[in-house]
C-alpha cells in the first residue's frame, strides 16, 4: 500500500483533525498583530526613555537566548506529536551541555556540537525505552531523567575537567569559538537607524539589526530547523505517520504503521534537538560547561511549545518572547523591566476593552483592576528590584500559558500508554 504524502490525503476521520480546533490566525492578521505589538513597545520606549528595550544589542542577545529554549521546545514538539510527553527536556539539555563541552575542548567546537546531540539522543532513547516499551508514566520518567542527568554530569565533571587548564569540578576548560557573522553594510545601517530613536521605524531597525549582527552559525542551523520540522511533519508521509501515532495509534496500526518505531524515532530526535540546545549553551552562549547553566530552560522550552499550540511557528514566537525577557537580565534589566510595567498595564487595559466588547464584564473589570495596579507600581517607582528582573522570564511564562490555555489542543493520544495490538 502506498503511503499518502500529505495529511490531506488521509481518509481516516480521526487523523483529519490533527490541527487545533477553532479559527487559525492567517499570516496577514498575525503580521498585523506583531506590528501592533511593536508599535505599542515603541510608544512605551518613547514615554519611558528606556531605549534599551529595542536596541540592536538587546535583540541580538534575545535571539541568542531564544535558541536553546526554541530547540528544547522543538524537541518537545517532536515527542508529543508522536504521543510521548517529554518532561525530560531539562535533563537532555544538561546532557547536551556536558557532552558538548567535553568533546568541544578536546576536539573542537563542531565535534562538540555533534557529541552534544548524541548526548541528548541518549537521554531520549532512555525516555523512549521507559515510556514506550515499559509504559511507565511519562511525567515520572521525565522527572527521573532530569534528576539522573543532573547527578551524572555532577559526578562526571570532576573526572573529565579537573587537571586541564581552566577546568574544575564545576567548569570545563574554554572551547574555541564557532564563529559569528555580521551582514556588512546592512548591520551598520540598521544600527544607525535604530540609534535615531524614531517611532516604530527605529524599533523595527533594532529588531532586524539583531538578526544580522554577531549571529552564530549554529543559530542559523537552529532557525532553519523550525521550517524543516514543519515540512517534515506536515508535508511528508513520514511526518503523517508520526503524527498519527500521537492522534490515534490504534488507527495508525490498522493502516500498517509501526507505532513503536515512530515513537522511538520521535523521542530520540526530541532528545537530539534538546542536546543541540545544550551544546549551544556550553559552546556558543558560554564557551565552557558550567554546572547549573541550563537554569530551567528545558521547562521554558516546553512552555513555548504549549504556547505555540504544538506548532513550529507558534513555538518560535514563544521562544522569542521568553528569550527576550531572559535577555533583560543581561542588559539594563532594572530600567527595562520597569518600562515593561507600563507595557503590561497598557496590554491589560486593551484586554479589558476586548473582554467588555465580548460582554465578559466580570473578567473585564478584574483585568482592568489588575492593569491599574500594575500602572500604580510603574508610576510609584523608578526601578524594580533585581529579584524581580531575575524572575521576569518565569513570570512571563506563567502569564502567557494562563492567557493562552483556552485555545490549546494537544495531540489526542499524548501521554496515553499504548500496547501493540490493543485495538484488536
Amino acid at each position: 500500500m502506498t503511503a499518502p504524502t500529505t495529511a490531506t490525503d488521509v481518509n481516516q476521520p480521526s487523523l483529519q483533525h490533527a490541527a487545533p480546533t477553532g479559527r487559525r490566525m492567517s499570516w496577514p492578521v498575525l503580521l498585523l498583530v506583531i506590528a501592533g505589538a511593536l508599535a505599542l513597545v515603541s510608544l512605551v520606549r518613547l514615554v519611558t526613555g528606556a531605549d534599551g528595550i529595542t536596541n540592536v544589542s538587546q535583540m541580538s542577545t534575545a535571539l541568542q537566548l531564544a535558541v536553546p529554549i526554541g530547540l528544547a521546545g522543538l524537541g518537545g514538539l517532536w515527542a508529543e506529536r508522536a504521543g510521548v510527553v517529554n518532561i525530560g527536556l531539562e535533563g537532555m539539555l544538561i546532557l547536551g551541555t556536558w557532552f558538548g563541552a567535553w568533546a568541544g575542548f578536546q576536539w573542537g567546537p563542531w565535534t562538540g556540537v555533534l557529541v552534544g546531540i548524541i548526548g541528548g539522543c541518549l537521554g531520549g532513547l532512555l525516555h523512549a525505552v521507559v515510556t514506550v516499551t515499559f509504559r511507565v508514566n511519562h511525567i515520572v520518567s521525565g522527572v527521573a531523567i532530569n534528576i539522573l542527568a543532573l547527578g551524572a554530569t555532577r559526578y562526571l565533571a570532576p573526572l573529565a575537567f579537573e587537571g586541564h587548564q581552566g577546568g574544575s569540578a564545576k567548569q570545563s576548560p574554554a572551547i574555541e569559538p564557532l564563529g559569528h557573522f555580521t551582514v556588512p553594510g546592512l548591520s551598520d545601517a540598521l544600527r544607525d537607524l535604530n540609534a535615531k530613536g524614531w517611532f516604530f521605524v527605529s524599533d523595527v531597525a533594532g529588531l532586524l539589526g539583531g538578526l544580522v549582527t554577531n549571529v552564530s552559525w549554529l543559530t542559523l542551523i537552529a532557525v532553519a530547523l523550525i521550517p524543516a520540522t514543519w515540512w517534515i511533519l506536515w508535508r511528508t508521509a513520514f511526518g503523517l505517520r508520526l503524527r498519527s501515532c500521537g492522534e490515534n495509534p490504534v488507527a495508525a496500526e490498522s493502516l500498517g504503521v509501526n507505532v513503536y518505531k515512530y515513537k522511538y524515532l520521535a523521542v530520540i530526535i526530541s532528545g537530539g534537538l534538546a542536546g543541540l540546545g545544550g551544546a549551544f549553551l556550553s559552546i556558543v552562549a558560554n564557551p565552557f560547561y558550567l554546572e547549573g547553566q541550563v537554569s530551567g530552560r528545558g521547562y521554558i522550552g516546553l512552555a513555548a511549545m504549549i504556547f505555540g499550540n504544538w506548532m513550529p511557528g507558534g513555538l518560535a514566537i514563544g521562544a522569542g518572547l521568553f528569550g527576550y525577557t531572559d535577555s533583560l537580565n543581561l542588559r539594563g534589566g532594572s530600567t527595562n523591566v520597569h518600562a515593561l510595567l507600563l507595557l503590561g498595564a497598557l496590554l491589560l487595559v486593551i484586554g479589558a476593552i476586548w473582554l467588555a466588547i465580548r460582554k465578559k464584564y466580570v473578567s473585564a473589570v478584574i483585568t482592568l483592576v489588575i492593569g491599574a495596579l500594575v500602572y500604580a507600581w510603574y508610576a510609584g517607582t523608578n526601578e524594580v528590584p533585581n529579584q524581580v528582573v531575575a524572575a521576569t522570564p518565569y513570570v512571563i511564562t506563567l502569564v502567557v500559558l494562563a492567557l493562552s490555555a483556552q485555545r490549546l489542543r494537544m495531540p489526542r493520544a499524548n501521554g496515553l500508554p499504548y500496547r501493540k495490538g490493543q485495538g484488536g
